[in-house]
């Protein structure tokens, strides 16, 4: 989008600093995205990103409209705002996903949190808590003609939990020291990723460096 922006002049509100904010943030937003894509268990949340790419759309959008509708610029600018609705909507979608296949491990683990240490934004916190309702209701429904001893089923006795040993493509972006991998004869092993360094491991042993910023998954 920000190279758009910078060869075509689109948006002349903005000062050079603004647009190479702008900039950074996109690509930390494509990571972000590539990650949760790619993650077993979802990953601390990127609501800032995402608001500031919204509101950069919105200036897009109204500058867009001071264009002259043949220009060709309006097309490519178009298909560039196309792409990062893509990009949030799948970001987002995908992190949907995951709270409703982990809701009760999720909301679990972020009840262990600090406020300022959690996952989720204060809206994916308020869907959690509000899907996990309509389960309960929908359970004791379903089985309100049954046996007693299946009525008492609740939906934390069916928590399904991430399998956080799968094995994943990743790359160091930068020196990575202090990797712990099970040798496969149920022993640790402490490696070290070199920079721009790509392998396959499991995703427990680099999960806090994907977290990081400093491991990229692929």
């Amino acid at each position: 989008m920000m190279s758009l922006m910078d060869e075509f002049g689109l948006d002349e509100t903005l000062s050079d600093e603004e647009m190479m904010t702008a900039a950074g943030v996109l690509k930390s937003l494509e990571e972000a995205w590539l990650n949760e894509k790619l993650s077993p268990e979802i990953l601390p949340h990127k609501i800032e990103q995402v608001d500031c790419m919204m509101e950069q759309i919105h200036h897009m959008e109204e500058n867009l409209k001071k264009l002259d509708k043949n220009d060709f610029r309006v097309g490519l600018h178009k298909l560039e705002l196309d792409r990062i609705r893509y990009l949030i909507t799948s970001y987002l979608r995908t992190r949907i996903d995951k709270i409703e296949t982990f809701t009760l491990k999720i909301l679990e683990d972020e009840h262990l949190r600090e406020p300022s240490e959690r996952y989720l934004s204060q809206g994916e916190i308020a869907f959690a808590k509000e899907y996990i309702s309509n389960m309960n209701t929908h359970f004791k429904s379903l089985f309100a003609g049954m046996p007693e001893s299946l009525q008492d089923l609740h939906t934390n006795q069916i928590m399904i939990k991430p399998n956080l040993e799968s094995h994943l493509f990743v790359k160091a972006r930068g020196s990575v020291q202090g990797v712990i991998v099970d040798d496969g004869e149920n022993r640790e092993e402490e490696v070290s990723l070199d920079e721009n360094s790509q392998h396959i491991l499991p995703y427990n042993a680099i999960a806090q460096f994907v977290k990081n910023g400093r491991v990229q998954l692929l």
